[in-house]
């Protein structure tokens, strides 16, 4: 049976959306199903309408489904993306979260392989410290932080174990193919970590 995967993620102006498509490649390279979502915007209508890449980006990804908290229970692994906002994950993130509190409670979050990603618009924007505050979320639901580390040669030119990031030079530069492909070395490397553990089913029972 093919690992699960969910891809959520957040992006105003296509950066992060970027590079959730080279995660989601990646896992399906490793013959993951994969589900790609968004989370919901929370913006005001006026703020988007403000900034021409922000409303073009929402016009482009309108078919892109929004997350569900089924997608979490549906998966085996999952994976979040976003902006760095001042250090943290972003509000829309964040607010999908906060919604997982019954899915907790009920541990249908417990054991799952989690990951992250993360972009800025600057060089040390904040990109390291958004993953490991999403990773507080992980510890809280018992799930299994698989990052990237240095693990494959295009980490080395990425330059971050955490997590897949990317500088954005304020949304003026995409990602380039090294910052692509380590988002789809991600995608691949928690697929392979959930099929090991799947392997030995007593480490991933969950009631």
């Amino acid at each position: 049976m093919a690992t699960k995967v969910a891809v959520i993620y957040y992006s105003a102006t296509g950066t992060t959306h970027r590079q959730a498509l080279a995660v989601k490649e990646g896992a399906e390279q490793a013959g993951a199903e994969v589900r790609l979502k968004k989370v919901r915007e929370l913006a005001a209508e006026e703020a988007i309408a403000s900034n021409e890449g922000w409303s073009r980006h929402r016009l482009e990804t309108q078919d892109v489904p929004e997350a569900e908290l089924d997608d979490l229970e549906w998966a085996d692994v999952v994976v979040f993306g976003t902006p760095t906002r001042f250090g943290l994950p972003s509000a829309q993130l964040k607010q999908f979260i906060d919604t997982t509190g019954g899915l907790w409670y009920r541990g249908k979050l417990a054991n799952k392989v989690v990951s992250s990603f993360a972009s800025a618009g600057t060089a040390h924007g904040g990109q390291e410290t958004t993953i490991v505050a999403l990773n507080n979320t992980f510890y809280h639901w018992g799930a299994i932080i698989v990052p990237p580390g240095y693990l494959d040669p295009v980490q080395f030119a990425a330059g971050n174990p955490y997590g897949a990031s990317h500088t954005s030079n304020n949304g003026e530069t995409p990602p380039d193919e090294t910052a692509l492909g380590a988002a789809r070395f991600q995608g691949r490397r928690v697929v392979e970590i959930a099929a090991k553990l799947a392997a030995v089913p007593e480490l991933v029972a969950a009631d």
